[in-house]
């Protein structure tokens, strides 16, 4: 990593001023690892309480004691033009990790983490060639990519790198995946973007903490224009069919154009789906919705041109994208109907609706460290920290409400923060208290809901629907909402994954007749039997419900998936197939584990669970723990030829 001194510190004006628009704590890991001194460590310690900026209480005067010290040291390397300290040991990036978000890091992450702290430089995930002539034998072993949502990008990123030849077909006629197709009033991510982008390729020009739609999308676009990726990518294209080869091993792909109809074949070696879980909008099955002479919308396929302006507007739904869509609309509609099933437990992020100042972004590009250390911070705030929670304690007697002594504290003081945002509104607070555990169903973060609660243009009704007729909603209590618009806030078809391609492996063998309507199983979410050589990104089990950047698994994905395709090159070997008895045992280990897990026993329904109640979409795992397992494929575990 190269850092310019002399022009870090050429004005010192602003170098004060955009050292003090930065994070304490993060500044102190700065402090410490380019001058060493781990006292800072313990002289911190008191203050920070855990890993966001608003976590600490340091007094003022120890704040600008550290960041003079800062600013001295930088002019220091400046001046001496010394070069950069190597990374620090194990131990005391472990004692770091614990200074910085308030809370011991055990010893089982720190792998992890410093692989995602990258100290020096460049994409710790990289997969590069152990045999000399593997780079030619690399050109002749084509692979096709479904999808150029952030998976398939990845993909394509990896593969380009490693020399293999590629071809990417996506339905949209834009890169982005969700980010190009949910385009509704206040669509944004729940993640910091900081975290919620490649580990290898930061952005530092994010205007707010947890962007938008738009910036999202642009991010995506500039990645695959920074990797020159756009002459691999079939826009306006999909996959009609992918049927395996028994006779030599290859897999016949036939696509469509979505204009004109021309279908096109491709022969490939591998085929890669990374059309993920959540691109599929689910339409609810309500009587007479046909005959609703008004609009109709999904937030999954939003008609932006359409005003809302002065309409009366029924919203069906309160899930994540209602609790970012009716707080921005209800400003602008007359009537806002909000017909909720079951309430969500709602989060507070002090950063949520937070911009990033010219400072923050400028230690974020420039000072050594400050980047990978404020990520790594993330990561923990959004890591595993939370999923022992998630976890049925059979000796707790609360089962009905929580599952542990640490989910009811969740409880608790979630259920103040609601007292907190509607007073003495009793009649409120009884509609939007869940009565199941925390983390049940998706928590959310709150966008302004309450307050938009509380507009006397809006209304959330509880009472479940009848019908709907030309101009109305019926509640199933006789009462009647007029209504000129109707937003369906209903997710998706997250169990039909692939849907509606024809994928058929060996003597034919349907996914869709193997998967059934709604049960998709996978060994690592990546690999499954019958199928050799075709791959997933965010397949099934693979979706994160306690906590974590979704890329982050996608790029764990990826590193497994590059691995095995390394192997098949420089090995000579044309296809490998995950043995039934290896994908079994995962699926039943992983089955077990969620049956002592929120999203089974949680008593609410939740988009997690197929009809039968199995969870298809969410893994069980710790973050560390999915890292570690596919970290280094077992050649072992498959069929090869």
């Amino acid at each position: 990593m190269l850092f310019d001194f002399k022009n870090i510190t050429a004005d010192e004006g602003f170098l004060r001023e955009a050292i003090e628009q930065a994070d304490i704590a993060t500044l102190s890991m700065v402090l410490v690892q380019l001058s060493g001194d781990t006292e800072i460590l313990q002289t911190i310690k008191p203050y920070v309480h855990g890993p966001w900026n608003y976590s600490v209480d340091m007094p003022e005067d120890l704040q600008s004691d550290l960041r003079e010290r800062l600013i001295a040291l930088l002019k220091d390397y400046a001046e001496t033009g010394r070069a950069l300290p190597p990374p620090p040991p194990v131990d005391q990036i472990q004692s770091m990790m614990s200074a910085c978000v308030g809370e011991e890091v055990p010893a089982d992450f720190v792998p992890m983490m410093m692989e995602e702290l990258a100290f020096h430089g460049g994409d710790t995930r990289e997969i590069s060639w152990q045999s000399n002539d593997a780079r030619d034998a690399a050109s002749e072993f084509k692979v096709l990519i479904i999808g150029a949502g952030m998976s398939g990008v990845l993909a394509a990123i990896k593969l380009k790198r490693m020399g293999i030849p590629f071809v990417v077909i996506e339905k949209n006629d834009a890169v982005g995946g969700t980010w190009y197709e949910n385009r509704y009033p206040g669509c944004g991510v729940d993640t910091p973007n900081h975290l919620y982008s490649y580990s290898f390729e930061p952005d530092h020009i994010w205007t707010q903490f947890f962007s938008k739609q738009k910036e999202l999308q642009a991010y995506f676009e500039r990645t695959v224009d920074r990797h020159g990726l756009r002459d691999n990518i079939r826009f306006n294209t999909e996959v009609v069919s992918a049927i395996y080869q028994d006779v030599d091993g290859s897999w016949e792909v036939v696509s469509r154009d979505r204009s004109t109809g021309e279908e096109v074949k491709y022969n490939v070696r591998a085929v890669i789906s990374a059309v993920g879980q959540l691109n599929r909008p689910q339409m609810p099955d309500i009587k007479g919705l046909s005959s609703f002479k008004g609009k109709v919308l999904h937030t999954g396929a939003w008609d932006d041109k359409y005003p809302l302006a002065g309409k009366r507007v029924a919203m069906i739904g309160t899930g994540a994208s209602a609790i970012q869509a009716a707080p921005t609309i209800a400003p602008q509609v007359s009537e806002l109907h909000i017909f909720q099933r079951t309430p969500h437990w709602i989060i507070a992020n002090r950063n949520y609706h937070a911009s990033v100042t010219s400072g923050k972004k400028w230690v974020l590009e420039h000072l050594p460290f400050y980047a990978r250390w404020y990520r790594f911070q993330l990561f923990w705030a959004f890591s595993d920290a939370i999923h022992n929670a998630l976890v049925v304690d059979p000796n707790w007697p609360h089962q009905e409400r929580s599952l542990n002594a640490r989910n009811e504290r969740f409880r608790i003081n979630l259920t103040q923060y609601y007292k907190d945002k509607l007073g003495e509104n009793s009649e409120l607070l009884k509609k939007v208290i869940p009565d199941y555990p925390p983390y049940g169903k998706r928590m959310l973060i709150d966008n302004h809901w309450f307050d938009m609660l509380q507009r006397d243009n809006v209304e959330l009704i509880t009472e479940g629907i009848d019908r709907i007729e030309a101009d109305a909603i019926f509640t199933k209590d006789g009462a009647r909402h007029e209504v000129d618009v109707i937003i369906m806030a209903t997710g998706f078809a997250a169990h039909k994954m692939l849907w509606p391609m024809d994928i058929r492996g060996n003597d034919g063998v349907a996914l869709r007749d193997l998967w059934g309507d709604d049960d998709p199983r996978a060994y690592l979410g990546i690999t499954v039997p019958k199928f050799p050589n075709f791959f997933l990104l965010y397949g099934p089990n693979t979706h994160l419900g306690h906590g974590g950047s979704i890329i982050f698994h996608s790029e764990c994905q990826m590193r497994y998936i590059a691995k095995c395709l390394r192997w098949l090159i420089e090995t000579g070997h044309k296809e490998m197939e995950v043995l039934e008895a290896v994908h079994d045992d995962y699926n039943d280990r992983c089955d077990d584990a969620h049956s002592k897990m929120v999203w089974t026993t949680g008593a609410t329904s939740n988009w997690y669970r197929n009809t039968k109640g199995r969870v298809v979409s969410n893994s069980p795992w710790r973050l560390v723990d999915y890292w570690a397992m596919t970290f280094e494929p077992d050649f072992n575990e498959y069929k090869v030829r």
